[in-house]
């Protein structure tokens, strides 16, 4: 399985790239965000076209995550993020594809820091957190893909002192994003690139692409019986160097299949949510 996670910034004005890279990663599951558009204007007859079932929970200005699958329909289990029933933000949609338990999911900005809007970033890191714990226990693989918003570490980021306070780089985001890790999952990138930045995003402002002042946001972070089946990962750079491009590349991760004794996810898992949308049958 070729599982990715790919922030479109606009999913309908950057259709033409997410197509021609649908088309030539050919990724089994494809995580997006920042759709900025609401479930009607999602443009699943494309979609379909490519060969790709979705789900996906919409919304205008920033927010709105989908989930692809290959020749599939994911089986949605949640569309929403536990923890916070007033939270009307389109954050977070989880499904069941071909064994495995997925999560698309854009994290909060936080800026500017200090205020609200961070103190809404570092809630949402603990619901995330106390959601990950019971889904780590629930004895089947998950994925967790999408924006973070979080720069790890100082090697995920391009030499800078301009980022130092960023709600991205905060010490308290960090420390929830390791918390993450400290609950059993596994960074994939990182895991097959150590030593690498493995930038993901570059700002349109002050030529950072040409320059390649990146950060890496974008992270896979894999559940550990799931970890054991990871052959690869990367970014697809190639693809913020196109006309039209998302200011994110989009990142993967290449996982063996599982063995006939590997448990799968229930349909019937179902968790409460709203303004479900999915492809038609």
């Amino acid at each position: 399985m070729k599982l990715a996670t790919f922030n479109i910034n606009n999913i309908n004005r950057r259709l033409p790239n997410l197509l021609g890279w649908l088309a030539e990663a050919k990724p089994d599951v494809a995580c997006l965000q920042e759709l900025k558009a609401a479930d009607g204007e999602f443009p699943v007859a494309a979609i379909d076209k490519a060969g790709y079932g979705a789900a996906w929970r919409g919304q205008r200005t920033w927010n709105g995550v989908a989930i692809l699958a290959r020749d599939a329909e994911p089986v949605v289990t949640r569309t929403a993020l536990p923890g916070d029933p007033g939270d009307a933000q389109s954050r977070y949609i989880e499904a069941a594809v071909n064994g495995v338990l997925v999560a698309s999911l854009y994290l909060p900005n936080g800026n500017p820091r200090p205020g609200p809007k961070f103190d809404y970033k570092l809630a949402w890191l603990q619901r995330l957190a106390s959601h990950a714990a019971e889904l780590g226990q629930s004895g089947v693989p998950v994925a967790l893909a999408g924006d973070y918003n979080v720069v790890p570490t100082d090697l995920d980021i391009y030499p800078t002192r301009s980022w130092d306070n960023d709600a991205l780089l905060a010490p308290e985001s960090r420390a929830a994003f390791r918390r993450l890790l400290a609950q059993g999952f596994v960074d994939a990138i990182r895991a097959a690139h150590p030593a690498e930045p493995m930038f993901t995003y570059w700002d349109y402002k002050r030529g950072r692409w040409l320059r390649d002042a990146g950060l890496r946001l974008d992270h896979i972070l894999l559940s550990s019986d799931l970890a054991g089946r990871l052959v690869d990962a990367g970014v697809d750079r190639a693809c913020r160097g196109l006309e039209g491009a998302s200011d994110h590349a989009p990142a993967w991760a290449v996982l063996r299949d599982a063995t006939r004794s590997g448990r799968r996810p229930s349909p019937s898992m179902r968790g409460e949510g709203s303004r479900l949308s999915r492809r038609p049958p």
